[in-house]
């Protein structure tokens, strides 16, 4: 596969395949049985998928706060099953909190993101988060003390990266101003059916941040969901003989050189399927027509 850098300094960057692979579905919707997990893992890697996203909070929606860091629990069970931990950038997040009726909510308060740093640490078995992200902005916390917080965890080794989610224009350049090189990512949602965060794409770029597209297809899961609300990429997809899905990576790359998708999957099929879009050079006419399929 293609790849895609994340971090500029020597001691950060690290390259990684063009299309990641995001594990929130892995037991979010549900409890799959562990082989096909393991078969879905092993796809993934052999197709080249290098980065794997997970977080504290994700875990199945009925367990209520028993959730928290089940997700971490299970991916590093999984790495460590096919011995590919070596081959894999596994980042996680931490500032989501689980709650009692299986729902979410937000606590960016500088002891709870430090109690969530050595919590991931234990669940994933490393000594060093490679990549660990505040998950969202918590409306009560500033987000000038959040990034202090930020800066601390930074700094005491921890972590390798730090990365932010959900975070505005704004928010990323005064966390940018503060954690400097520290600060190689930011993970929003865009997709075809969600586009508002192209200024932070452009910020991204500007600054030498990789942009982490969550959910890159819109929740549009069948093919037939994206051509009907989406007919451009139905068309370039056809005149291609590929899937819908893959036409939308493949024009989410093509949008900036910092844009690095991470769909979810949880079958071998969909994550070859998605792996795949990673070798679609998109003409600039096909690139226009799916940017006004807006």
């Amino acid at each position: 596969m293609k790849t895609r850098h994340i971090g500029n300094d020597s001691s950060r960057r690290v390259e990684v395949g063009a299309i990641g692979l995001g594990l929130m579905t892995f037991d979010q919707s549900g409890p799959q049985p562990r082989e096909q997990l393991l078969d879905t893992v092993r796809a993934a890697v052999d197709a080249g998928v290098s980065l794997f996203d997970t977080a504290d909070a994700y875990g199945p929606g009925d367990n209520g706060p028993d959730a928290q860091g089940a997700n971490e629990t299970l991916v590093a069970g999984l790495l460590d099953e096919l011995g590919v931990r070596d081959r894999v950038l596994l980042a996680t997040k931490g500032g989501h909190v689980r709650t009692e009726d299986g729902g979410w909510d937000t606590d960016s308060s500088a002891a709870h993101l430090r109690s969530a740093v050595d919590a991931s640490l234990g669940r994933l078995g490393v000594d060093q988060i490679a990549l660990w992200q505040h998950h969202r902005p918590d409306p009560d916390v500033s987000y000038d003390d959040v990034i202090g917080t930020l800066k601390e965890i930074a700094d005491t080794g921890k972590v390798a990266r730090v990365g932010l989610s959900n975070a505005n224009v704004e928010q990323i350049r005064a966390a940018h101003a503060v954690l400097g090189d520290s600060l190689v990512s930011v993970q929003n949602q865009f997709s075809p059916a969600f586009r508002s965060s192209a200024p932070e794409i452009e910020v991204c770029e500007e600054l030498g941040l990789a942009f982490l597209p969550w959910s890159p297809l819109g929740g549009l899961n069948k093919a037939k969901d994206l051509s009907d609300k989406h007919p451009a990429f139905a068309t370039v997809a056809e005149s291609r003989g590929v899937s819908a899905q893959q036409i939308a990576l493949a024009w989410e790359l093509a949008q900036s050189p910092c844009v690095i998708p991470i769909p979810g999957a949880k079958r071998p099929s969909s994550v070859r399927d998605s792996a795949a879009a990673a070798d679609i050079e998109l003409t600039a006419d096909e690139v226009a027509d799916l940017n006004a399929d807006g």
